[in-house]
Formats: C-alpha cells, sequence, structure tokens
C-alpha cells in the first residue's frame, strides 16, 4: 500500500517574502498553508494575499493562529489568562476564515504556531484549551499537533480529527520534542539532510534525534517553515525526494484513517 503523507507550510508570516514571490515558490510545492492570522504575524492585508496564492496553487488553507506577540513572533510562553488566550485564538482563527470565505474557500485545518504549539505539546491544560478554541469556532477542522503529542489526545477529547506533524528541517531530542531554537544545531540547513529526514520519517515512521537514537514519529503531515533560510529550495529537495520514494503526496482529509 502507498504511503500518503501531507507537506505543510507556515507561511503569511513575511511580508517580503509575499513581495518578492519566495512565498510564492513555496507554496507551489507544498500541499497545505498554515496561515498566520494575526497574531504573532500577518494582518488582513498578508491573509488576503497568502489565501489568494494558495488557491493559485489548489493547496489546502488553515489557520496558525499563537500568541499574540508579534514582538517575540510567538517564540515566548505569555502569561495569559486562559479566557484571554482563548478569545485571543478563536478571533484569529475566524479572522482568517472570513477571508477565506470572502475568496470562496473553507479552512481545513488550525495548527498552533511557536511557544504555544510546543507548550500544548507537553501541558494538558493548554492543550485542552487550544482544543476547545478550534471546535468553538469549527468542530469540523483538522487539529495539526506534535506527532504524539498532549495537544492531539486534547483535540480528540474535544471531538476533533487530529493529525500528527514531524518537521523536515528540526532536529529532535530522543523524548520526541524539537530541539530548542536556542541551540545552533535545532535547525537543519542542509536540504538533503532535510529530505532524508522527510522520508524517514515517511516511510519508517521515525527520526534519528541529536544523540543518535531511533524516535518513534507517527505523521501525517511534514512542515517546513516558511521563514527558515531556502525554505523553497528545501521543499523542492524533500518533495522529490518523497516522489522518488513512491511516497503520495496529498492533503490532509477529514476521513482519513487515524
Amino acid at each position: 500500500m502507498a504511503v500518503t503523507i501531507d507537506l505543510n507550510a507556515d507561511v503569511g508570516e513575511r511580508p517580503e517574502a509575499l513581495a518578492d514571490g519566495s512565498e510564492a515558490a513555496l507554496l507551489r510545492l507544498v500541499t497545505s498553508a498554515n496561515i498566520a492570522c494575526g497574531g504573532h504575524a500577518g494582518d488582513a492585508a498578508t491573509m488576503a494575499a497568502t489565501v489568494r496564492l494558495a488557491l493559485q496553487s489548489d493547496i489546502a488553507i488553515g489557520a496558525h493562529p499563537g500568541y499574540p506577540d508579534p514582538l517575540h513572533f510567538g517564540r515566548s510562553v505569555l502569561a495569559m489568562e486562559p479566557a484571554t488566550l482563548r478569545d485571543s485564538l478563536i478571533a484569529q482563527i475566524r479572522a482568517l476564515a472570513g477571508i477565506a470565505a470572502a475568496a470562496g474557500v473553507r479552512l481545513a485545518h488550525v495548527k498552533p504556531h511557536g511557544a504555544l504549539y510546543n507548550l500544548a505539546a507537553r501541558d494538558a491544560a493548554t492543550a485542552r484549551l487550544v482544543a476547545e478554541s478550534v471546535a468553538a469556532v469549527d468542530p469540523g477542522l483538522v487539529l495539526v499537533g506534535l506527532a504524539g503529542s498532549a495537544l492531539l489526545t486534547a483535540g480528540e477529547a474535544a471531538g476533533l480529527v487530529v493529525a500528527g506533524e514531524a518537521f523536515v528541517e528540526r532536529r529532535y531530542e530522543a523524548d520526541g520534542t524539537l530541539r530548542d531554537r536556542r541551540h545552533a544545531d535545532a535547525l537543519i540547513h542542509d536540504s538533503a539532510e532535510a529530505a532524508a529526514q522527510a522520508v524517514r520519517i515517511a516511510r519508517e515512521g521515525v527520526v534519528i534525534a541529536i544523540d543518535g537514537t531511533s524516535v518513534p514519529v507517527a505523521a501525517r503531515t511534514l512542515c517546513i517553515h516558511g521563514d527558515s533560510p531556502g525554505a523553497a529550495t528545501i521543499a523542492a529537495a524533500v518533495r522529490q525526494a518523497l516522489e522518488d520514494a513512491g511516497v503520495v503526496i496529498a492533503p490532509l482529509r477529514v476521513n482519513d484513517e487515524q
């Protein structure tokens, strides 16, 4: 049986990438777009522009909400009252949903960003808050989170379809968490190494952690960060390697086997 996997990218975060064509180049290589929706990055103009590019590439569109903290790009945990954070997440998702609806398309999924993503992966209370926020907007949305994480458990408890995610250009710790970006070796810059990691995840269901151990990873979608240097080059190498390995690349579907 052929292996099928989604290839997603975090986008709509940098106006300069929209202006110089690099965002469009990246979106032509993936099957799902996670669009920043005004929390850590993005505004109405960038959301609309990114939705248009995604439609041109005929790919799935999802919301990428985070802590409302553009100063730190959503990569620092904010001390927020749960109700305030919930209201922010709902407002972010709805903002993108409205722009997408105006363009004639519905959101397919939600993937939290940065520090919120990482905290929800390990903290059950944060995971529940994120999952319940998504369900409050649309229980038909797929919730994307780190493979094997608390967020996926919370999503299932909230009645959502969930999709485990792995990263092609991030290194992993032995416990299956992502290597903290404060470490110089947290990112994979070599496209061939990223491509090899993608194939290993898709075909074998494992990643090689920073200590050399093999870590199981059950992923339905693979991520490329749009703000990573050379993101489109990495995406091209990853896509080619997956296709050469016989992997079918397709967007997430709600009725996919979980």
